[in-house]
């Protein structure tokens, strides 16, 4: 048996290096000023995708991603962990897309690829913490959806057996195939490279898809397709001004609290 997997994928800045200089004056990241490292939850999706392959071992998995020539990058790193193959989505006119442009736009390439049996993503980007694109694929190819996945506990080509975070603990779900399944953080660790695929991969040239190759309605791409719209950033600092010693006492933590709660700091 074997299935048809794509693994959606992306380049992120490193927030832990955010200055002023981070965002565009039209509210958009800039992200040539940052460090690109790929999102930490498709790393966790990735994983889950190559666990399916493991079981079922005549599948494939390729990775999607959309953003500037860089971001071949992150194929190339999922195909040393295991991935079969991949290509970037790169063009000027997917520039500035909001979640509903670039699910759009992923959409199509995924569609492009002809039938996929399973689809998995990170459930949210660092950049935006929306958790929207992963859904937003879903809907856009009319195909069942699996949020929050934690564990896979079975697969055949026919359905998908998932163990999934709630607010509450966890749950057990089945889908039938096609699905799409997105993969949050407390998923198993993603695998590290393979030694020989490294070596026979790094100078493996990743294709690049234009818009004009996804067949798209181009009014739906990038900023003409994002009804998103920033109004205002603000750059903010925190700095330290007082220094307050408390008591460990049952009473000196009540006094904290309600002054904390009194000069809404907190509450």
């Amino acid at each position: 048996m074997s299935i048809k997997i794509v693994v959606l994928a992306k380049q992120v800045p490193d927030t832990r290096n955010v200055g002023p200089e981070a965002m565009t004056p039209e509210g958009t990241i800039n992200r040539s000023a940052l460090p690109a490292v790929y999102n930490p939850e498709d790393l966790n999706a990735l994983e889950m995708a190559l666990q399916v392959k493991e079981q079922m071992p005549c599948s494939t998995v390729t990775v999607v991603t959309m953003g500037p020539p860089r971001a071949e990058e992150i194929i190339r790193e999922a195909i040393y962990r295991g991935a079969d193959d991949g290509f970037v989505l790169s063009d000027r006119r997917f520039a500035g897309a909001d979640t509903l442009a670039t699910s759009y736009a992923i959409s199509c390439a995924v569609k492009k690829l002809g039938h996929v049996d399973l689809v998995f993503g990170g459930r949210q980007a660092i950049d935006g913490d929306t958790a929207q694109v992963g859904p937003q694929v879903a809907e856009k190819m009319d195909i069942p959806q699996i949020t929050y996945a934690e564990e896979l506990l079975g697969v055949s080509d026919k359905c998908i057996r998932i163990k999934r975070r709630i607010s509450s603990g966890t749950e057990v779900v089945e889908a039938p195939l096609p699905v799409l399944v997105t993969v949050c953080g407390s998923a198993p660790r993603p695998r590290f490279r393979h030694a020989h695929l490294v070596l026979k991969n790094r100078h493996l040239e990743i294709p690049v898809w234009t818009a004009d190759d996804v067949n798209p309605e181009f009014d739906r791409l990038g900023l003409s397709g994002s009804p998103t719209k920033v109004k205002n950033v603000d750059s903010v600092v925190l700095t330290q001004k007082d220094n307050i010693r408390v008591e460990n006492t049952q009473e000196a933590l009540n006094s904290l609290i309600s002054n904390l709660v009194t000069n809404h700091i907190i509450g």
